[in-house]
């Protein structure tokens, strides 16, 4: 065993999961309570409490954050897995510059234009529309790779994870608009998705039943739907990679 797997508390998974929950629970006690994660405190030692409101305030807050950990975990992970992911097209953004991003997703959205105009055979104004969904796309991934490269950490959260998620989400949806045989590979599942989402996440506070008497999912409004899920769903991965950061620095 390494001294660097002993320093973390044990080998293998079980040793990283160990030394991730001590740090975020550490990183949640040191908010009430001083000297918590140990870490720049070897000379001092580890607080403790001393009187009976301290000690009941102390473990009432740790016991807090022990169920906090049973979501702040799972998101530790996914953080972890999107920053290994990240970590990879930043290191391409960082060879091709913004130029050559925007140059690469240019060509690549351009030409699925084309072969969906010449293969498919659709209409000249629906290859307008998909040609338009592309641009939004190449416009998306090149504010991805700005906001990254200059805005740090919070704009990177705020803008540039949601502009990934819009250039994923955003064409494949244009395109079945305009493309009847893509409907049961695009518009249906995200029905599906939709009635799931209105009858089990948007139920509080009737926000469902007020979808639902004024939006009706057709035409644009799938659009309208793809794009606001890809900003809450930006802000999500850029905070858990946030908490990865946290929890596990990358030079780790």
């Amino acid at each position: 065993m390494s001294t660097r797997s002993q320093r973390s508390g044990g080998g293998g998974l079980v040793g990283a999961v160990r030394t991730d929950i001590q740090r975020l629970h550490g990183a949640w006690m040191e908010l009430v309570f001083r000297r918590q994660r140990g870490r720049g405190h070897s000379v001092m030692g580890k607080w403790k409490p001393e009187t009976l409101p301290q000690k009941v305030g102390y473990h009432t807050w740790s016991a807090l954050g022990v169920i906090g950990l049973l979501v702040l975990y799972p998101l530790t992970v996914l953080g972890l897995a999107t920053r290994f992911y990240a970590a990879k097209l930043d290191s391409t953004r960082t060879r091709l510059g913004i130029v050559g991003v925007t140059a690469v997703a240019l060509v690549g959205w351009g030409t699925l234009s084309v072969v969906a105009y010449v293969l498919n055979r659709v209409p000249f104004d629906a290859f307008l529309a998909i040609a338009a969904a592309s641009a939004v796309a190449i416009v998306s991934t090149t504010l991805a790779a700005v906001t990254s490269k200059f805005g740090g950490r919070a704009l990177s959260v705020l803008l540039a994870y949601p502009f990934a998620m819009t250039a994923l989400f955003l064409p494949p949806v244009v395109a079945a608009l305009v493309t009847p045989s893509l409907h049961p590979y695009v518009l249906d599942p995200s029905y599906d998705f939709a009635v799931w989402a209105l009858d089990n996440v948007l139920v509080v506070g009737g926000i469902n039943d007020y979808l639902r008497s004024n939006f009706s999912l057709e035409g644009p409004a799938y659009v309208a739907m793809w794009l606001g899920i890809s900003f809450p769903l930006g802000w999500v991965l850029g905070g858990a990679v946030t908490l990865a950061n946290l929890v596990r620095p990358s030079e780790e």
